[in-house]
């Protein structure tokens, strides 16, 4: 059994992903990682409470005859990889044993490769291909008319039983809405005239809308818009956007991702050869174009262009505020709001930027919920991995319920249903960006 021992000081540092090297798939080389891996998670136990993934790989430890790693039946490694849905936490924040750490621990990352293997080797169900084809589903479930049935049916009970049988897709997990008139559609772009950098920032933004953005989530979208405009910041699209690859990136099917980068990273790039930044309002998005697409990608100058250029949000606002460039005219206090921390925005190492702006606003006091939510997009909604998304879940829903907030929030909108899901009260989430316009009452 791996010894525990000191972990590194350093940094965490990320290898870029050589998944074009043919070595990459190779089962046996995988296997013996994976076995190197558990065997040394197995001697730590630090992450037993982030997901399923952990609990999963301990527990086939302790059943097996050793009760060590070389007990463990080698096609039962999949089951660990099976409960990963590359949160990244425990990367960021619990392994001791992350590169430049002589063990070279990256657990995602091995996970990420895994599942490259299994899609290679075997492809994926249609519904999982289903449901990571999010450009392709938000058309058709956007159609006029389609919206609202698949809306209507998605809501009834009998529907989603035979959902949940035939489909395999839980009963009970909150599914998006659809609305028929896009993000993309409801935004007039700006020419960027009246602009004014400030720091590192030009003062003109492009928004990636995200495909639950665009077809999902518009409202929160819009009010991104409402409030970067309010700030004199213009704001305008690419001329084309496609997913940003994560789901598929989840599924394993890395050629897909790579597809979806040569229609963004071009558009995205010319944008930033234009002087506009890049925002998006979904934090796995950018964490995307941030982090994962640059390492699948280590030597391609636009993808690192538009790499540098890519903000949260709220990184975004509070770069500016920190050069005086953020109006604090907020008329309306927000009163005690239970915030809950969206995973991937944790991992980019960007800060609390969303708390620090809503603790601007008078009258407002900020709980923030650092734990996983469970929901990963497609997680939650799969009838195997429902019910342990809801158990993830339970710990910030408890924190929500204790807290007596009057609005919770999350800058994932999911992560937000997902919260909504477990309290089962019928209240809703409120997306940050939403209540930093209520409090700026515009």
């Amino acid at each position: 059994m791996a010894g525990q021992r000191e972990g590194s000081l350093e940094a965490p540092t990320r290898h870029p992903l050589d998944w074009t090297n043919p070595g990459f798939y190779d089962e046996d080389k995988l296997f013996a990682e994976l076995e190197r891996v558990y065997d040394i998670c197995h001697g730590c136990r630090r992450c037993v409470s982030l997901c399923q993934a952990f609990p999963t790989l301990f527990d086939l430890v302790d059943e097996s005859d050793t009760m060590e790693v070389d007990g463990v039946a080698k096609a039962d490694y999949w089951k660990v990889v099976d409960q990963c849905y590359l949160c990244d936490l425990c990367f960021l924040t619990k392994c001791p044993y992350v590169p430049p750490h002589e063990w070279n621990v990256d657990f995602p990352h091995l996970m990420l490769q895994a599942k490259a293997v299994k899609f290679k080797q075997a492809g994926a169900s249609l519904r999982d291909r289903t449901l990571t084809s999010t450009d392709l589903v938000g058309r058709i479930a956007g159609i006029p008319v389609v919206s609202g049935i698949v809306n209507t049916l998605n809501a009834n009970s009998g529907f989603r039983s035979l959902l949940q049988s035939g489909f395999g897709v839980h009963k009970d997990a909150t599914l998006p809405r659809y609305h028929s008139k896009s993000l993309r559609a409801r935004i007039r772009p700006d020419d960027g005239e009246g602009a004014e950098p400030a720091g590192l920032t030009t003062g003109r933004v492009a928004l990636f809308a995200t495909c639950y953005g665009n077809r999902n989530d518009p409202r929160s979208g819009e009010d991104l818009v409402a409030v970067f405009r309010h700030n004199g910041i213009p704001v305008t699209l690419a001329d084309k956007e496609r997913c940003c690859g994560m789901p598929k990136l989840e599924l394993g099917d890395l050629e897909a991702v790579a597809r979806a980068k040569e229609v963004n990273i071009p558009a995205l790039a010319r944008l930033v050869d234009a002087g506009w930044d890049i925002v998006a309002p979904v934090p796995s998005c950018v964490l995307m174009f941030k982090q994962e697409l640059p390492l699948m990608f280590p030597d391609d100058p636009e993808v690192a262009k538009v790499r540098d250029a890519m903000y949260d949000p709220f990184e975004y606002l509070m770069l500016r505020h920190k050069h005086g460039r953020l109006k604090t005219d907020f008329n309306n206090p927000l009163g005690k709001v239970a915030y809950h921390v969206a995973c991937h925005q944790r991992v980019q190492r960007i800060g609390p930027k969303t708390r620090e702006l809503l603790e601007l606003i008078p009258g407002t006091e900020v709980e923030t919920i650092e734990r996983c939510s469970g929901h990963d997009g497609t997680y939650a909604v799969k009838a195997e991995f429902h019910e342990a998304s809801m158990k993830i879940a339970r710990p910030v829903v408890n924190r929500v319920k204790k807290s007596e907030a009057r609005y919770y929030s999350s800058d994932c909108a999911m992560a937000g249903h997902q919260i909504a899901n477990g309290l089962g009260d019928g209240s809703e989430p409120e997306h940050p960006i939403s209540l930093v316009r209520k409090a700026y009452g515009i």
